[in-house]
């Protein structure tokens, strides 16, 4: 697949799995550490609206700052702090667990997104995939995914706000149950 770009101001869907397909969560803390990553290199250069996180791939919904939202540090290499938070996660992982190489298949995966209706197709693929990988029944009880942070009135670092305006908060859960229609059109890893 030809990668495009990571540039200012557009979405993507970006994901990966482990390399030889081996899991790159390998227990609970694993997860937690790689949504730290997350805030800490990902947000100050992203608005994120979906993320799942399963053994041996994650997804991640979000949309790069524009020009005038971004570091200056940034404004040139919007794909640095990728680079950064994967590098960081293997060096963990590797020294963790006393294995070395690749962590992740090739490079990271990203695919932009156009148009709105794409975006939602991909939000709804992305909190359903637990269940399709059968990690769960129930899409709404997967922890390692975004979905409770629509449904949760604490703060989070996702970008709910622009979903919202493109579904019905209302009919958030429900139109999820209805999106697995048309998703065959999506990447699957």
């Amino acid at each position: 697949m030809k990668q495009d770009f990571i540039e200012l101001g557009a979405t993507y869907h970006i994901f990966n799995r482990g390399n030889n397909r081996e899991n790159i969560f390998i227990e609970d803390k694993n997860y937690t550490y790689f949504l730290q990553l997350l805030k800490k290199h990902i947000i100050p250069i992203a608005d994120i609206y979906a993320y799942c996180l399963l053994k041996n791939h994650f997804h991640l919904l979000l949309r790069i700052k524009d020009e005038n939202d971004i570091s200056i540090r940034y404004k040139d290499r919007p794909y640095q702090p990728f680079s950064n938070m994967f590098n960081a996660y293997s060096k963990a992982i590797n020294k963790a667990y006393s294995r070395s190489g690749s962590l992740f298949q090739e490079h990271l995966k990203r695919k932009r997104i156009k148009d709105e209706k794409y975006l939602t197709q991909v939000l709804g693929y992305i909190h359903l995939n637990p269940v399709k990988h059968g990690f769960t029944q129930d899409f709404k009880t997967y922890i390692y995914s975004s979905f409770k942070a629509y449904s949760s009135n604490k703060h989070s670092n996702i970008d709910s706000e622009t979903i919202f305006e493109l579904i019905d908060k209302e009919s958030f859960e429900y139109w999820h149950h209805q999106s697995v229609m048309g998703l065959e059109d999506i990447m699957d890893l």
